[in-house]
């Protein structure tokens, strides 16, 4: 049991979190996390989880991350194509229209900020290539999603305009990811020695972040996702199936370009991820008349942060770091 524990603990954490928020009827654990929410929470935690990244990063990682072209290319080519085409299958599905524009809404989105950064390094790949896809994934996005949400919306008969601010985005990118994470390299380089000593802990420190960026958003969620009823569980089944799809497609690409451990584990969790905040801003903006088009941007981050905590467990313990295919076809 201990060893299951230490070898899951993400994952267990994760679903702590989901029950706690959920189930606590006096809605106190949510409140607080919808406080913080207000109060810039999620940032604060996005900048500490950059700066601690950069303490972690050693030289070869940088070096070996920058350098791997393949893998990088892989992960773009899953985050801005592969998405987008499951999106317009899954919504080819006779279900609710909020429900799909869900689905789209999260297809176009770039790789998450924080998590799937973790991730990788808690799997034994390589952060500095995750950092990398992470920058370029989100300075692309403000150029493609208007564009390509707009072709999905076409499928359902949607004319919403679609604006993003991009100068809001990439102001965003410089003061919340590249500002901490160039800070943190630079304590690294000059105290390196003593900085190697605390590693490990800003590892599992980084991943106990990541489990308050997801408790601060199913905080704000709490309600919908209560108050959508029986359409939760087609929810969670369509957004299993979305993510399932795409981890599937990231080994099929790992493979292709032979990307093998530590290469692979960036294009798995960077290209799988998607970020929630900017699913949720246009979800409010756009579609506010679509609710659960939020449940679904809000039940996906969590189910692929499950999906993905568990695959952490299976990549970081195995010595032959198989395709996410490989492991979901032999469990």
């Amino acid at each position: 049991m201990y060893r299951l524990i230490k070898k899951y603990w993400f994952l267990i954490g994760l679903l702590l979190v989901l029950v706690v928020t959920l189930a606590d009827a006096s809605k106190t654990v949510s409140s607080i996390g919808r406080w913080l929410k207000m109060h810039r929470g999620p940032d604060a935690v996005i900048v500490l989880i950059f700066f601690f990244s950069g303490l972690i990063l050693n030289a070869r990682q940088i070096r070996s991350g920058v350098m791997d072209i393949k893998g990088i290319i892989a992960a773009l080519i899953v985050i801005f194509l592969v998405a987008p085409v499951i999106g317009a299958l899954f919504g080819a599905i006779p279900i609710d229209t909020g429900v799909v524009i869900g689905i789209f809404v999260v297809a176009v989105m770039p790789t998450t900020l924080s998590s799937g950064v973790v991730m990788t390094g808690a799997a034994g790949g390589n952060m500095a290539q995750a950092l990398v896809i992470t920058i370029l994934a989100n300075g692309v996005a403000v150029f493609t999603i208007p564009v390509v949400l707009s072709l999905l919306l076409n499928l359902v008969g949607g004319t919403t305009v679609v604006v993003i601010d991009k100068f809001a985005i990439m102001i965003k990118l410089g003061f919340y990811v590249l500002l901490p994470l160039c800070i943190g390299l630079a304590i690294k380089i000059f105290a390196e020695s003593f900085v190697d000593r605390f590693v490990h802990g800003l590892q599992v420190l980084n991943q106990f972040l990541v489990l308050a960026i997801v408790w601060m958003a199913m905080s704000q969620a709490r309600d919908a996702i209560l108050n959508s009823g029986a359409s939760v569980g087609i929810v969670c089944l369509l957004v299993f199936s979305f993510h399932g799809i795409l981890l599937v497609a990231a080994g099929i690409f790992a493979g292709f370009f032979k990307l093998g451990k530590g290469r692979r584990e960036s294009v798995i969790f960077m290209g799988g991820q998607k970020t929630l905040p900017l699913s949720i801003i246009l979800q409010v903006s756009l579609f506010p008349q679509y609710g659960l088009a939020l449940v679904v941007c809000v039940l996906h981050h969590m189910i692929h942060l499950l999906m993905d905590g568990y695959l952490v467990g299976r990549l970081k313990s195995s010595g032959d770091l198989c395709s996410p295919f490989k492991i979901l076809h032999k469990h």
